[in-house]
């Protein structure tokens, strides 16, 4: 690969500065050295992760070839990665962005495809996914095939059953009877993720949204609006299908992050004061 290729060039350049000449004489804590000053001069930890991984496969390369006996980078650990918290919609951007009067058959199925992954917290591939037959109005559950082949249960919100119930009476006279798919395009054929995103983004734009907007977003709204209003981590977990506990408790930090916000907004302690100036007569 080029970037092992530059990597290991970088590395042969950083040996001859500090007079390492071969292979075997590089040790752990000189490779360790090495990262730190690619860190010190700003590399992010996808690069150094990336870095550490080429010398690893050139030293095992060199291992099997019998031209070192050691593996000074097997004992070193990769950087971890800055968690970067997935962009979320505030409550007021996504009523914007999601209420308007749909004039067509499709407008009404974008309407109803939006409403459902905010109501009931799917992923974009789930919702596409979903048959007519997976959808139970009267119950106001829908059934979801996620990761890893795991089914669960989720409830559906009252705004989008409404829209649901009308895109499927707009939806029925126009699509043949063997098409299962919930969510169709013009041709009748099942609506495809990429066509989501792409309406998404437009509709963003005609409401007049400053921010990019892509599917995921509402899917992240869906969990922080409910876990700032209930607190229940568990549920939430359970809702988006989410196996591992701690995969869901990225959103205890949005929260978090927004109740800090709120905080430094309100707080007459938390705002910043205009100092007064010094008092001359005051001065030692």
């Amino acid at each position: 690969m080029a970037a092992y290729r530059r990597d290991l060039t970088a590395l042969c350049a950083w040996c001859a500065l500090q007079g390492i000449s071969a292979w075997p004489e590089l040790t752990t804590a000189q490779l360790q050295l090495w990262l730190a000053e690619g860190h010190d001069g700003g590399l992010n930890p996808r690069t150094l992760a990336r870095r550490l991984s080429a010398v690893r496969t050139l030293y095992r390369h060199l291992r099997r070839t019998g031209q070192v006996h050691q593996l000074p980078a097997q004992a070193l650990r990769a950087p971890r990665r800055a968690h970067r918290l997935p962009a979320v919609l505030d409550p007021d951007t996504t009523a914007r962005l999601l209420e308007d009067i749909p004039q067509t058959p499709l407008q009404w199925r974008d309407r109803a495809l939006y409403e459902l992954i905010y109501s009931s917290g799917l992923r974009l591939s789930e919702a596409v996914g979903l048959d007519v037959a997976d959808l139970d109005l009267v119950a106001g559950e829908v059934r979801v095939l996620g990761k890893g082949g795991r089914m669960r249960q989720v409830p559906v919100g009252r705004k989008a059953r409404e829209a649901l119930g009308t895109w499927l009476a707009l939806r029925a006279p126009s699509v043949p009877p063997t098409q299962t798919a919930l969510f169709v395009n013009h041709r009748g054929a099942r609506l495809g993720a990429r066509s989501v995103q792409r309406l998404l983004a437009q509709r963003a734009i005609t409401q007049g949204l400053a921010q990019h907007v892509h599917p995921h977003m509402l899917r992240h709204a869906f969990a922080t609006h409910l876990l700032e209003s209930s607190g229940d981590l568990r549920a939430v977990q359970e809702l988006l299908g989410h196996q591992r506990l701690s995969t869901t408790q990225i959103y205890t930090h949005l929260d978090f992050q927004h109740l800090t916000q709120v905080y430094d907004r309100a707080h007459p302690r938390a705002r910043r004061q205009a100092q007064p100036p010094p008092d001359p007569d005051g001065m030692q």
